[in-house]
C-alpha cells in the first residue's frame, strides 16, 4: 500500500511540475529568432533581445487564468490528499482530492485548446509549437489519470 501511495504522489508531483514549467517557460510558440508564451513575446534582432508583454486580448488572459487555476487546483489537491490521508476513516475514498485534480486537468486542457484555436491570429505562421505547449498537453492526461486514481482509491490500514 505504501508503494501505491508513493506512486500516486510521484505521478501527481510530476504533473504539477509539468504544469509549472509549461506556464512559466517562454516556449509556447518558437522560431529561430523569437519565442512566445502566455506572458511575453521575445524577439532577437542583431544580437539584441526585445521582449514585449503578451497580447491583451481576452483569449490570452483566459489561457493565463486557466493555467494558473490548474496549478492552484493541483496544489490544493496534493494538500487535500495529505490531509485526507491522515484524517479519512478506513475504507473512505479520496473524492475531494480526485475532484480537485480532475478540475485541474480540465483547466489545463481548456487553456491549451483555447491557445491552439486562437494561436493562428496572434503568432506568425513561421512559428511552431514549443516544448511548453507540449508539456501542457502532457500534463493534462497525467492530472486526469491521477485524479481518477484518487477517486477510485480507498484508504486502508
Amino acid at each position: 500500500m505504501l508503494l501505491l501511495l508513493l506512486g500516486i504522489v510521484v505521478l501527481h508531483v510530476a504533473g504539477l511540475v509539468l504544469l509549472l514549467v509549461s506556464t512559466i517557460v517562454s516556449a509556447w510558440a518558437v522560431n529561430p529568432s523569437s519565442s512566445s508564451d502566455l506572458w511575453t513575446n521575445c524577439t532577437v534582432l542583431n544580437g539584441a533581445s526585445k521582449c514585449d508583454p503578451a497580447d491583451t486580448g481576452v483569449w490570452i488572459q483566459a489561457v493565463q487564468a486557466l493555467m494558473i487555476l490548474s496549478i492552484i487546483f493541483s496544489f490544493l489537491s496534493l494538500f487535500l490528499f495529505f490531509c485526507q490521508l491522515f484524517t479519512l476513516q478506513k475504507g473512505g475514498r479520496f473524492f475531494l482530492t480526485g475532484a480537485f485534480q480532475i478540475l485541474a486537468s480540465l483547466f489545463v486542457m481548456s487553456g491549451a485548446i483555447i491557445y491552439t484555436v486562437m494561436n493562428t491570429g496572434w503568432v506568425p505562421e513561421s512559428d511552431s509549437y514549443g516544448f511548453s505547449y507540449i508539456l501542457a498537453w502532457v500534463a493534462f492526461p497525467l492530472a486526469l489519470i491521477s485524479g481518477l486514481i484518487y477517486v477510485i482509491l480507498r484508504k486502508r490500514e
